[in-house]
Formats: structure tokens, C-alpha cells, sequence
């Protein structure tokens, strides 16, 4: 009994702020604080960023280990050897249109190993190599066995499209809990991360898995690998984005409603906040990024620098009018601002020319994309296929 009382005073005090943090989420744009910014263009030293030699040698680099150190933690490189043992099944649902690889992806670094299982779908009719396009699945395994949901992975759809696509499920990598996130990649590969403020956490393991699915994709003979799509919805929306700042062989980058700490800006303090998400999600941001729970003012960067990392390649967001949460006039006004590296550095035109309240419709360059439609938060056929068309466009 005694222990008990223990332990309910010792975790009073988490639960009561988690409480009172919720209780004063904001979402009213009057009292959202007024945005002071992280130049994207002044260096570290106050020097003006004007050119690409400078951009890509000099801020890009402050700016990604900013990202690194302060929000999502690293994303190891190094390992010794990978290899790719491919199964090829009939038995699928999509076997009447498409070829299935289940291909398990396996890691050796030192003494340790891990394997993690990634599904392949191809067109059976056509002749590749086919644009490939990867959606990182956070979402468990179904237990009947199916690999795709209707609307969230059409793959269907995809693979009537012309394009391959794929798909693993996060848990592969390190699974979306509080304390099993380590029971992947961390214990088996990468265990000094875990001693790091700035290590690896689950975001960027489900990274780490997009970038050794494009290991397989780049040496597959039906794939066309330099017309790559990463796709992420929600919290995998965090980690593709930080995955292709990461890795720059993804051509397009797709971040549906990924909000706090992935499209929204986290200085507006409107739905979900850093400390909300930090207490929250204990398993998915570096620890250095707690520093910032309620003094988002303090943080020495903002999300509208994340596009920036990804520049000159194209990246799409999106939004739902209902996910308030997300904030999706913070994820609209993140690309805006980001897009600035684009047209400045690289000479691509800007499409967002519209604040946010007049928006009428997608908008979209070749390289810069957004959407916003009624409904909640999720990832639907509706955003798909806005999304497709923006891609047919760029390839």
C-alpha cells in the first residue's frame, strides 16, 4: 500500500500539469503572440545569406544542426553492411494489378543487427522503371493481415496512376510508445544515442527507415528512384520532413497535417504546443527540445525553416479545416515564409501569394504545394488526389 502511495504522488504532479496544459490550449488567433522569427537569411555570425554558395555552405548547415540538436535528434549514418532478402507473393489484394515485394531490409553495425520489413507494390501490366512513392505507416499492423487501408494507402489508385508504391510500418523501426521506442533500432543498433540529449528518438528512427527503404529502392531495376515521393501523415509528417532534409535522393516531400513540430509554426502557440507534444509524446523529440515547454520564444529556430533544408527539391503540405490542433494556418504560413529560400537561393517562383484567410483552393508551383479541405484530421483520398496531380505536374 505504502508503494502505491509512492507512486501516485510521484506522478500527481505530471498528470496535473498534462491536465492544466490541455485546459489552456489556445485557439483563438487574438491571443496568439505576435511572430518574431528566426531570419532564415543572417547567419549565425549576422552575415546576409544571398547566394547559393553561401546558403548551401554556410545557413543551410547552421540551420540543419540547429534542427538537429535542439528538436529532432540525430539521424545516425553510419553501419556496416545492409542487404535485402525480397519475397515475392501472390496472395495479396491487389493481385490482379500489381506484383508484391515483401522485402526485409537487414542492418549490421558491430556486433548488432536488425531487420525491418518493408512492402513493395509494383504494376504487373506495365513496363518500369516506375516513380515510387513511400508512405511511412505509424499505424500498427492490421491483425487480419491486409497491408493497405482504403484512402490512407490507396494503392490501388497508385499503381493505376503508373507509380510503385510502399510502405512500412513504423513499429518496424522503433514503435510508437513511450517506453518500447527504444526496442528497434536503439538497442539493436544505435544504444549510445540513447545516452544523447541530442540522440535519436522515434521520429527520427521512422527517418532512419525512409532513408534504407531508398538504399533498396535506388538498387532496384523497376524503380525509378530519382522520381521519388516520401509521404507522412501526421506524426510521420514530422518525420518525412526531417527524413528528406536528412537525405536529399527524395524528390518530392509530402507532409499531411503534421502540426506541432513538423509544418505548424510553434512561436504561435495555437492548438497543440511544444509542451504539450514534449509531455505527451515523451518518445519523439530529442530531450533537448523540453528546454522550450512553454518558452517557445526562446527556441533559436522555427518550423518554417524546415522547408528550407529540403530547397531546391519540391515539398507539399496540407491541411484540414477542422484539425484546429494541427494549426493549419501555422503549417500555411511555415511553407510561405520557408518558400523564401526557394525564389531567393534557387530562382523558383513562390505560389503563395494569398494569406491564409483568402485562400480559394490548392495552390501549387512545381516544386512548392498546398492544400487545405473541409473535415478532420486524417489522411483521405480527397488529399491524395490534390497531391497527385501536383506530382504529375513536377515529374
Amino acid at each position: 500500500m505504502k508503494t502505491r502511495f509512492i507512486i501516485l504522488t510521484l506522478f500527481l504532479p505530471i498528470l496535473l500539469t498534462s491536465k492544466m496544459a490541455l485546459s489552456q490550449v489556445n485557439y483563438d488567433e487574438s491571443k496568439v503572440p505576435r511572430l518574431h522569427l528566426p531570419s532564415i537569411f543572417i547567419s549565425e555570425k549576422g552575415e546576409v545569406i544571398d547566394s547559393k554558395k553561401d546558403w548551401e555552405n554556410l545557413r543551410r548547415p547552421e540551420i540543419f544542426n540547429l534542427f538537429e540538436s535542439e528538436v529532432y535528434g540525430q539521424i545516425p549514418k553510419d553501419f556496416d553492411k545492409v542487404s535485402f532478402e525480397v519475397n515475392e507473393r501472390d496472395d495479396h489484394e491487389f493481385n490482379s494489378i500489381a506484383k508484391l515485394e515483401e522485402v526485409d531490409i537487414k542492418i549490421q553495425r558491430g556486433e548488432g543487427s536488425h531487420v525491418m520489413r518493408l512492402n513493395v507494390f509494383l504494376p504487373k501490366e506495365a513496363k518500369g522503371p516506375f516513380p515510387i512513392i513511400l508512405l511511412i505507416n505509424h499505424r500498427p499492423a492490421a491483425e487480419d493481415g491486409s497491408l493497405a487501408e482504403e484512402g490512407y494507402w490507396p494503392v490501388a489508385e497508385l499503381i493505376e496512376r503508373g507509380f510503385a508504391t510502399a510502405s512500412f510500418h513504423a513499429e518496424v523501426v522503433a514503435p510508437d510508445d513511450t517506453t518500447r521506442y527504444v526496442n528497434g533500432i536503439l538497442n539493436n543498433l544505435y544504444p549510445e544515442q540513447m545516452e544523447q540529449s541530442d540522440g535519436l528518438k522515434a521520429l527520427g528512427a521512422w527517418g532512419w527507415g525512409a532513408i534504407r527503404a531508398m538504399d533498396y529502392f535506388e538498387q532496384h531495376e523497376g524503380i525509378n528512384a530519382e522520381k521519388s515521393v516520401l509521404v507522412g501523415h501526421s506524426r510521420s509528417g514530422k518525420a518525412a520532413l526531417w527524413a528528406s532534409a536528412n537525405d536529399p535522393r527524395w524528390a518530392i516531400t509530402y507532409a499531411n497535417e503534421s502540426g506541432c513540430g513538423g509544418a505548424a509554426l510553434s512561436k504561435r502557440k495555437f492548438g497543440e504546443t511544444v509542451e504539450i507534444i514534449n509531455n505527451r509524446f515523451t518518445h519523439w523529440f530529442a530531450e533537448n527540445f523540453r528546454k522550450y515547454n512553454g518558452a517557445e520564444e526562446s527556441l533559436p529556430l522555427d518550423q518554417h525553416m524546415l522547408p528550407t533544408l529540403i530547397a531546391p527539391r519540391a515539398v507539399y503540405y496540407a491541411s484540414a479545416k477542422a484539425d484546429e490542433w494541427a494549426d493549419p494556418k501555422g503549417e500555411y504560413l511555415s511553407l510561405q515564409i520557408g518558400s523564401e529560400v526557394f525564389s531567393r537561393i534557387y530562382g523558383q517562383k513562390s505560389p503563395f501569394k494569398t494569406t491564409w484567410e483568402e485562400l480559394n483552393g490548392p495552390v501549387s508551383s512545381k516544386t512548392l504545394g498546398y492544400h487545405i479541405r473541409e473535415g478532420e484530421h486524417g489522411l483521405t483520398w480527397e488529399d491524395w488526389s490534390i497531391f497527385l496531380d501536383f506530382v504529375e505536374k513536377g515529374f
